[in-house]
């Protein structure tokens, strides 16, 4: 979801600089809420997966896109699902071009994060996409402004969220401390919105809430209106997640904790300053891109390092009490 909540700058951008083209954006049902504020000329096609299993399904689903008559196809994915959609397209004479990944330049930033450069964001990558099939990209993208808006909360001043979770071990800070986090900052006045998926992170976000803290997980109706309350914060801590990335491109200033995985490799969010990145200079990281492999030490001294005091620190200096 992450990678996905990456391309509504660039999505949103190239519908602005190409008023008169018409753009339709592929993606999982579950992810359409995302482009919920996307210029006019994007049309959001949402498809549930399980509908077009297999070689077979995705020949259905071609046929479906095939009508449509596109000009341009851009794969922003490049896994085997889009390889075969893009494939089909081009055997039909349509122009397609695709993202550049450089996996064998994630592979060498691997264990050399101190002294590699930077990557090319993954924002940046999805630009070029669209800039090699000859079309007019400039970033102009602007955050919704969301007016007389209906969520379960009266959000309190200052209001701060903050996400615990990602999709791998080692991007997820401890959790003991970051309930020290939570109660530090709750402590001094602050109204923390825990945010979170599915039952097991929804029960233990549940047993923090206590006065200035509420777990927003099952409250929310859908996606739209999750992204309607990060509107509303002054502050989203999260890890190296979609939480993060979808609060950025929301408008918010967004504190983001850094382990197995590291911010050159090209995953950073969307017009956050460094500074906002806590991370612990170590030789060995990134362990990996994704923080899917186990640490060779053990307990992931590349989280343990960072304090919870270095986190509300850094609040503060973002508009936390």
């Amino acid at each position: 979801m992450g990678d996905v909540a990456m391309t509504v700058p660039i999505i949103t951008s190239l519908a602005k600089s190409n008023p008169n083209l018409s753009v339709t954006l592929l993606t999982q049902k579950r992810m359409v809420d995302l482009f919920s504020w996307v210029p006019a000329n994007v049309t959001v096609m949402g498809v549930n997966l399980k509908d077009y299993h297999g070689i077979a399904g995705l020949g259905k689903l071609y046929g479906q896109l095939k009508n449509e008559r596109f000009d341009a196809v851009a794969d922003l994915h490049d896994v085997l699902r889009t390889k075969y959609l893009r494939t089909r397209f081009r055997l039909n004479g349509t122009k397609v071009a695709v993202i550049r990944k450089g996996r064998a330049d994630r592979k060498a930033l691997i264990g050399h994060g101190l002294e590699h450069e930077p990557l090319m964001p993954i924002a940046e990558k999805y630009a070029t996409v669209f800039q090699e099939l000859g079309l007019k990209l400039e970033i102009n993208y602007a955050p919704p402004t969301i007016a007389d808006i209906s969520i379960p909360f009266d959000v309190q001043q200052p209001a701060i969220g903050i996400a615990p979770f990602a999709g791998h071990p080692g991007k997820v800070y401890p959790l003991e401390l970051m309930h020290q986090v939570v109660d530090m900052l709750a402590d001094s006045g602050n109204q923390v919105y825990l945010f979170g998926a599915g039952h097991e992170e929804g029960s233990l976000l549940e047993s923090w809430e206590r006065k200035n803290v509420v777990s927003v997980v099952g409250k929310c109706n859908g996606l739209k209106q999750e992204l309607m309350l990060m509107s509303h914060l002054r502050l989203m801590i999260a890890m190296d997640s979609s939480n993060m990335h979808m609060a950025a491109i929301m408008g918010v200033q967004t504190i983001s904790i850094w382990g197995a995985t590291h911010p050159k490799a090209g995953f950073v969010a969307w017009n956050q300053p460094e500074e906002s990145i806590i991370q612990i200079p170590m030789p060995c990281r990134p362990c990996s891109i994704y923080g899917s492999k186990p640490c060779s030490k053990g307990d992931y001294p590349c989280m343990r390092q960072i304090t919870p005091q270095m986190i509300v620190n850094l609040a503060r200096k973002y508009g936390a009490q």
